[in-house]
């Protein structure tokens, strides 16, 4: 990959909002600037999944449970729960003192709402609520779930930390359908969202909930235990490209770049102002997303002879660079490392490619130059890199690649569209999960085979469905682990996504700031000390 260039003083002083937005702030404010991953182009977390809308989520609502480092669930809004009739009855208490931002008490119903809407989208909900008879709120403090079944994985549902996050929101709100996006950002977190100062594109701004009231004991871990904020208000700014970033990083004009671009690393790496490293072990994992429902991708032969034709390791140097510490290929349906990892299938992956041979088999499933639209999103690196390789190995495959350079947002609401490719639709794009997403089947969105019912793309597939419903029922690891080798072997049949292999995220901040918790970029127990 080439090295960026960085640019010039005049050329960065150009990026306004790196400079400008604290000055409102007041004199010694506490002020944190933040660059995100990506352009928080849509807020409710109970509307899509992107990694920045879950951030955003987690300063401004709170969850009833909280993940710590080891993914083991912890009461965060709930005060305790009780587990009656051999896990057939869950009795879960709020904490006192929690308050909606718009000064309200948060109620059970409330949270009876939300929950009800996050599992409407959600596929660890959707699993929930399928054993689920009755979810009520007795009063105002108590949420009871009654179960058809024993369900032991409730408080780690209630508490997961991916996309889509379960996020509390006041009932009002949650009546909104989880096909439309909630009109305002009222949550009971850690921080305000200054609507107001919000600038699509630029800038999203935060401010110190003085109302939060965090738990009681216990260290903060993930995004559990007490949430202690130190900061009276954070900026997100988002730059024109990395070495925007990367000179505003360098020039004390930001504090924290949540996803550092691996041509970068080595030069932030010499700063001793800086810190680079990463903080979420579990990484990400790559993939390719193929519309189920239009041609040519509805064709599952057609999927069949793209997935023969991917090389794992070329996506992952275009996104992690040549430090091999930084990505893992070949990877399976599962995160690389976890315990429902295998190799089950995945010679299909780690065998030798045949350009020439994956031509012939697409020729034979019947592809006759059908258009292939690509949604790219140019201002997201890491998603316009892997997109660059896949659209040139589907180009040299032999398709009609039609290279639908987008913005973010616009990214996200096209992915959304059913409609034919000649009417406004899309055929595939490349994205990115977090492997504590696709560690199980219990919160991987993309291996569902639910079709019009599931995420974008649509695949339907009722063995895919019945083999995660083993998964579910399984007694223990062992038998887990033979439910998720099948799932890994039927996914490589029917394809209903291409996984193009682990890469670790570096982030660099300025020394100045402690506290950083592993995971996730969150904005509690950080503190700015110049």
């Amino acid at each position: 990959m080439q090295r960026r260039q960085f640019l010039s003083a005049s050329a960065l002083a150009m990026a306004a909002p790196l400079a400008a937005p604290g000055i409102a702030a007041g004199q010694g404010a506490r002020i944190l600037r933040f660059v995100p991953q990506a352009d928080l182009s849509t807020l409710d977390p109970h509307w899509n999944t992107a990694y920045v809308t879950r951030n955003h989520g987690f300063m401004v609502f709170d969850t009833l449970y909280g993940l710590d480092e080891g993914f083991m669930p912890q009461p965060q809004m709930v005060a305790g729960q009780v587990m009656e009739q051999d896990g057939r009855r869950w009795t879960l208490t709020l904490r006192e003192g929690l308050r909606w931002h718009d000064g309200t008490p948060v109620l059970a119903r409330d949270c009876v709402a939300s929950l009800r809407r996050w599992a409407s989208r959600d596929a660890f909900g959707q699993a929930l609520m399928a054993a689920v008879e009755e979810l009520s709120a007795p009063d105002d403090k108590r949420i009871l779930f009654r179960m058809s079944r024993p369900f032991p994985l409730l408080p780690a549902a209630l508490g997961k930390s991916g996309v889509y996050m379960p996020a509390m929101m006041p009932e009002r709100l949650a009546r909104t359908a989880g096909s439309a996006q909630v009109t305002e950002m009222v949550g009971s977190g850690p921080f305000r969202f200054l609507a107001a100062e919000r600038v699509p594109g630029a800038r999203a701004v935060y401010e110190r909930n003085p109302d939060y009231v965090p738990r009681d004991g216990g260290t903060p871990s993930g995004t559990a235990g007490p949430k202690i904020v130190h900061l009276d208000r954070v900026e997100w700014l988002t730059t024109p490209d990395p070495a925007t970033a990367a000179a505003a990083l360098q020039a004390g004009e930001v504090d924290w770049w949540d996803f550092v671009t691996p041509d970068l690393v080595p030069l932030l790496k010499r700063s001793r102002r800086l810190t680079v490293t990463t903080l979420d072990l579990a990484g990400f994992v790559g993939a390719f997303r193929m519309n189920h429902l239009q041609p040519p991708f509805d064709n599952p032969a057609v999927r069949r002879a793209v997935l023969g034709a991917i090389v794992q390791t070329d996506f992952m140097l275009s996104v992690a660079g040549e430090d091999r510490t930084m990505w893992k290929a070949p990877a399976g349906v599962f995160t690389p490392g976890s315990p429902l990892a295998s190799d089950a299938g995945l010679e299909v992956l780690s065998g030798p490619r045949d350009l020439e041979a994956s031509k012939r088999e697409l020729a034979a499933a019947g592809y006759k130059g059908e258009p292939v639209a690509l949604l790219v999103a140019t201002d997201f690196p890491h998603l316009k890199a892997m997109s660059e390789v896949g659209a040139d190995l589907l180009r040299r495959l032999g398709m009609n690649v039609d290279y639908q350079a987008l913005d973010w947002g616009a990214v996200l609401t096209r992915r959304g569209s059913k409609a034919p490719v000649g009417q406004g639709g899309w055929s595939g794009f490349f994205t990115f999960s977090a492997g504590a997403d696709t560690a199980t089947p219990a919160g991987h969105t993309m291996l569902r085979g639910n079709g019009g019912a599931g995420w974008f793309g649509w695949p339907e597939d009722a063995r895919i469905e019945a083999l995660r419903a083993e998964w579910f029922a399984a007694p223990d690891l062992a038998a887990q682990q033979v439910a998720a080798q099948a799932l890994q072997r039927r996914a490589f049949e029917t394809v209903p996504y291409v996984p193009l292999g682990q890469y670790f995220q570096a982030t660099a901040f300025r020394s100045t700031l402690t506290g950083v918790l592993p995971g996730f970029a969150t904005f509690w127990n950080l503190k700015k000390t110049g």
